[in-house]
């Protein structure tokens, strides 16, 4: 396993709030005896959890062989060979002996859908799924936001910065996607806009290209628009990567615009064009129009 990968599982299990989300939904969800399949298992975090919670098995596939070759030395030193099985390959094309009574995943990217986990899930539940049988997250919803930084970010580059005037930089603003990490919590100038709301596939990609109207609410100036999501993992549970928590990996993506004072019954049109390729969410880009409200 290359250093990258390691520090990368290191710093999910790392993620307490994450763990302990997904270990109460899996309380939640899984039966005494049933099926799961983990999908992107990793190293069997998941897996374990289902079976902690009465899964009769535990079928976690992933795709790396590296990663796969670890996890199946991982089953073997807990004892876990007739409970859990490893399988290498692509979960959307894996044939299994039986049917699953859940599906388990995190496949969430910073903005919920960019790794493909609506139609992965989607695929996997078309083949493996039994009737009635329950998957985990069972919803992601993403949305965009307007906002105002406070004082960092995009929204250093204004025109009085430091006590210089920088927001030259402005003209340089591109409508790509950018991975930010806040620091402080910025202003939210408008309600959260659904831009997808996937179950099982059900929005292509996890995310609608169709135009969306940002109302803003509180007057500011307008720095960014901000994507982030919500995964419901079972009722009443959830995560999300915004507003994050301490130990979070999960960032939010911007999409940075020319500073601009916005009033409340201002309307803010965003629309996001995904490339080919869904997974290269700096390449997603945000065409946007602000139509002022009108005067009497």
């Amino acid at each position: 396993m290359d250093s990258r990968s390691l520090v990368m599982h290191q710093a999910m299990l790392a993620d307490r709030t994450r763990l302990r989300a997904y270990d109460d939904a899996l309380a939640k969800v899984v039966r005494p005896g049933d099926v799961v399949v983990d999908v992107g298992a990793g190293l069997l975090v998941l897996g374990m959890m289902a079976l902690r919670h009465g899964a009769g098995h535990v079928y976690a596939i992933e795709g790396d062989p590296v990663t796969a070759a670890v996890a199946a030395r991982i089953a073997d030193d807990n004892g876990l060979s007739g409970k859990l099985t490893v399988i290498r390959g692509d979960a959307r094309a894996v044939d299994l002996p039986e049917q699953a009574n859940v599906i388990v995943a995190e496949l969430m990217g910073n903005i919920g859908p960019e790794e493909e986990m609506p139609e992965i899930l989607a695929a996997v539940a078309k083949r493996v799924l039994a009737p009635g049988g329950r998957v985990v997250p069972e919803r992601l919803t993403t949305t965009l936001t307007a906002i105002e930084f406070d004082d960092e970010g995009w929204g250093i580059w204004s025109g009085d910065s430091l006590g210089y005037r920088l927001d030259v930089v402005q003209e340089h603003a591109e409508p790509t996607a950018h991975l930010h990490f806040f620091q402080r919590l910025p202003t939210k100038l408008s309600a959260a806009v659904p831009i997808g709301d996937s179950l099982l596939g059900v929005t292509p990609h996890g995310v609608s290209t169709s135009p969306r109207k940002l109302r803003i609410t509180r007057p500011g100036t307008l720095h960014a628009v901000m994507g982030s999501f919500t995964a419901t993992l079972a009722p009443g549970i959830t995560l999300s990567n915004f507003p994050s928590y301490p130990g979070s990996n999960w960032g939010v993506w911007i999409w940075p615009l020319q500073h601009t004072r916005v009033d409340v019954g201002d309307v803010l049109r965003a629309q996001v064009h995904l490339p080919e390729g869904v997974r290269v969410a700096t390449d997603w880009r945000l065409d946007c129009g602000i139509a002022r409200r009108e005067l009497s």
